[in-house]
């Protein structure tokens, strides 16, 4: 019975040479295509790469974003370093130390995004990772064809080694056939150098150590075929006024939004107590899927399907490369924040409205638990204590909060919330008040039903010049019926120190346009800002 255990005392077998040479070739395809890619596409930069990294090395990785002489020498390492290292490897040309230095950069891509245990999110597009990855398979993969002189098989360095194998041979001939120190007559060769009188190789080594060149012609061909299905598609967006980027879908209809390279600058920041808050806050409702549509019913669903743990950590990124640091949201949302910092090295900080299935003590503890920077009661839980004459409650909260040594805040709907508690002597440190002007047709509606959160905002601006703790306006844009430069405008022009607004990904960009243009002009306020 033949044995299947390798005896590893025998030479590698031809075998077992072709599929070192097969994995030397298919490694080098995959490195040599994200080389070329990179090197022809003068926007690309390994900047985002670097800033996803997370895990013990995150803050090396991040160091090199933010230096652009070192991001442009990493830029190059990476790109140039790719390209060569994959037609090395492709060619068989010095192929070992390629595959070495392929594993070093491997390990770099493995230490920037390492798959451990308590960095895992699950969402990979390619599999689920735990430890071992792609990038850790392909360094070992390298670390093989380090060991193994896999160029001699089916590569250059084979058709370079037998080349100067016979040129040494043939030399060595000349020199045994040629008369002797001594004085002696030479001896002709009994075949101990059977070679010809010129040194090149046989066809058959010829074509077998060139076998890469055809496995280059198909990488080229593949190459170009690909090209030209991007060239059709940017040149058909090109002819209906799009510009080809990340944003491109199939819709039909163009829709217009600015990218980071558009950002005029980064939002400015002011203090509630210690803590230092983003003027533009982003809201939650839109991640945790309250829409607030009116008569759309289905946008409540729709938006919570579109806000997967990915599209949410790239909305909170896009809000940090904004200057935008906190978002409002429900102790629900909590694991989402907590695994953001976990598995992304994200810094978002998150103000929670410790609203709980009506459990307010239960709201404050899971939020507190969590890592809350700021926590307030929630305005619809505020709005009915204080309609039922129950303030002391609103206090209550204050107090737990406080004893966790974190802003606290009330929240309100309703301007008499917001009097009562002034009147009892009730102090937060910030409030949470709807602001939006009623001049829109929807807000006309006298049968109210989901579409207008600040009945009265004639009144509510004056009366919120005489509170003297910072205000965190809410509802700016009334669920999405005011635009948000009529929205950012009326709330800073009348006393909001900070505006709460819902933002997809793609509008974070634009909204943080707007809100920087709206600060710097002259706003005319009569309130003072409570918050520097």
């Amino acid at each position: 019975m033949p044995s299947y255990v390798p005896d590893f005392s025998k030479p590698v077998s031809a075998f077992q040479k072709f599929i070192l040479a097969l994995l030397r070739m298919t490694i080098g395809w995959h490195f040599l295509y994200e080389g070329v890619i990179k090197v022809i596409d003068p926007k690309w930069s390994s900047a985002p790469y670097l800033l996803e990294a997370r895990g013990y090395f995150a803050e090396y990785f991040h160091v090199l974003v933010g230096n652009e002489r070192l991001l442009h020498v990493v830029n190059n390492l990476n790109s140039m370093g790719l390209t060569l290292i994959g037609a090395c490897l492709l060619f068989g040309l010095v192929a070992r130390p390629a595959a070495f230095l392929g594993a070093v950069m491997l390990g770099f891509y493995y230490l920037a995004q390492p798959p451990l245990p308590h960095l895992v999110d699950g969402m990979q597009a390619e599999g689920s990772y735990l430890i071992v990855n792609k990038n850790l398979v392909e360094l070992f993969g390298m670390l093989v064809l380090t060991v193994f002189p896999s160029g001699q098989y089916l590569g250059l360095d084979g058709f370079l080694a037998e080349l100067a194998l016979r040129r040494n041979a043939k030399a060595l001939q000349k020199a045994a056939a040629s008369p002797a120190a001594t004085g002696q007559p030479s001896v002709p060769s009994s075949g101990q150098f059977p070679v010809s009188d010129h040194p090149s190789l046989p066809r058959r080594s010829l074509i077998k150590h060139l076998v890469s060149l055809p496995i280059f012609a198909g990488f080229v061909y593949a190459y170009l075929q690909k090209r030209q299905w991007d060239n059709y598609e940017e040149k058909h967006l090109i002819a209906l006024g799009e510009s080809p980027d990340a944003l491109s879908g199939a819709t039909i209809k163009a829709h217009r939004f600015s990218k980071l390279e558009d950002l005029k600058g980064t939002i400015p920041t002011a203090k509630i107590g210690d803590l230092e808050i983003s003027r533009l806050i982003l809201g939650g409702n839109l991640i945790g899927g309250w829409a607030h549509s009116r008569d759309l019913l289905y946008v409540s669903t729709l938006v919570k399907a579109y806000h997967t743990d990915k599209k949410i950590f790239d909305t909170f990124r896009i809000a940090e490369q904004c200057g935008v640091n906190t978002i409002i949201t429900n102790p629900i949302l909590c694991r989402i924040v907590n695994k953001y910092w976990r598995t992304q090295g994200g810094k978002m900080q998150f103000i929670s409205d410790c609203c709980l299935n009506g459990d307010i003590r239960k709201g404050i503890d899971i939020s507190l638990e969590s890592g809350a920077s700021a926590c307030y009661l929630h305005g619809g839980t505020a709005d009915s204590y204080a309609q039922n004459g129950q303030v002391d409650k609103i206090a209550e909260a204050l107090e737990l909060i406080r004893k966790a040594g974190v802003p606290a805040g009330i929240g309100a709907h309703n301007l008499a919330t917001v009097k009562a508690c002034v009147e009892a002597g009730v102090k937060p440190d910030f409030w949470m008040k709807t602001l939006h002007h009623t001049n829109y047709w929807s807000a006309q509606i006298q049968n109210q039903n989901d579409n207008i959160w600040c009945e009265n905002p004639e009144e509510t601006i004056a009366y919120m010049e005489t509170v003297e703790a910072p205000w965190i306006a809410f509802k700016v844009m009334a669920a999405g019926a005011i635009s948000p430069q009529e929205g950012f405008s009326y709330a800073f022009k009348n006393g909001a120190d900070f505006v709460c607004a819902g933002m997809y990904d793609f509008q974070i960009v634009d909204d943080v346009n707007i809100a920087l243009d709206v600060l710097a002009s002259d706003l005319q306020r009569k309130r003072p800002w409570r918050a520097v």
